[in-house]
């Protein structure tokens, strides 16, 4: 199958890319780059010049593709809701392209954006109607007869090369001189490897149901207390508490993402493709130490791509 991917020099779309290579795919990369198209290039994809701005070459490329998967986003979390809307007018643009042909389209979304009914959010639930981020309604809209699916991440997809928020809380630690959480640091966060996330998106592209929404949870949920207890031992700083109240100054924009509470499961997902996570979880990957040299760092205000 030859798959257009977005995102594909990213954390996650990197990993994508070589998933599906190793399993005999063809990948056509989008890159908005000189830097990014030889990237692609060193894989043994296929590169597509553009962007996700550049709906043209969204079309183009989805239509000399046999399925999509889309993971690139725009994470400027300071101007969030022009990245989201840049978001969904790309997904809109790849299933008019698709549309009529049963052909694959994979969206990302996040298991943040959703109203969890039970104790662990599930694929079965919704997203929030007053979240920004609207590719799960953008991917609703685009099941006009392409194979459209949803794959959920968990807030923390580990592994190296990581430059999402663990990253950017071992950088505040160094900053501020310890490792911080919020109350009783009991929220949890649910996590996944990117290895792991990947070989999901192969199944979901070779197996997955049109309407279906998959999860790719391998923890279902981590305390942050655990998180900071990790980044504090490593580092040899003090592992402490800080009031909602304090959360902001400390935290800055990671402040909401630091105290929320998200377990998630991957039960439904695991039953119906047969997915089992097999890389080591957070606190395993963390342990290993790799986050912790300098070099791991350096792109910590960014997110997953």
């Amino acid at each position: 199958m030859k798959v257009f991917v977005t995102g594909a020099t990213g954390f996650i779309g990197s990993a994508i890319v070589q998933e599906l290579i190793k399993s005999g795919h063809q990948v056509l990369g989008l890159a908005r780059s000189d830097a990014a198209a030889a990237s692609i290039a060193a894989t043994g994809a296929d590169v597509h010049r553009g962007s996700l701005e550049d709906l043209e070459s969204l079309r183009s490329g989805a239509a000399a593709a046999d399925g999509v998967i889309h993971t690139a986003f725009i994470h400027d979390f300071s101007n969030y809701a022009p990245a989201a809307e840049t978001d969904r007018r790309a997904i809109e643009t790849l299933g008019d392209a698709l549309a009529g042909s049963q052909r694959p389209l994979i969206v990302t979304s996040g298991t943040l954006l959703l109203q969890r009914q039970g104790p662990l959010a599930t694929e079965e639930d919704v997203p929030l109607p007053s979240f920004p981020r609207k590719s799960e309604q953008a991917a609703a809209m685009a099941l006009r007869g392409a194979r459209v699916s949803l794959l959920r991440l968990p807030p923390s997809v580990h592994g190296d090369g990581d430059h999402g928020f663990v990253p950017a809380l071992i950088k505040l630690a160094r900053e501020k001189g310890d490792s911080a959480y919020i109350g009783d640091g009991l929220n949890r966060w649910p996590a996944v490897h990117r290895l792991d996330a990947a070989h999901l998106y192969r199944l979901v592209l070779e197996k997955g149901s049109a309407g279906a929404s998959y999860h790719a949870i391998g923890d279902e949920g981590v305390s942050f207390k655990d998180i900071a207890g990790v980044i504090g031992r490593r580092l040899h700083l003090a592992v402490v508490s800080k009031s909602p109240e304090e959360a902001a100054d400390r935290f800055s924009w990671l402040a909401h993402f630091v105290g929320i509470d998200s377990p998630a499961s991957s039960k439904l997902t695991e039953e119906k493709l047969g997915w089992q996570p097999k890389q080591p979880g957070l606190i395993a990957d963390l342990e290993r130490g790799t986050y912790f040299e300098p070099e791991q760092t350096i792109h910590a205000a960014g997110s997953h791509q």
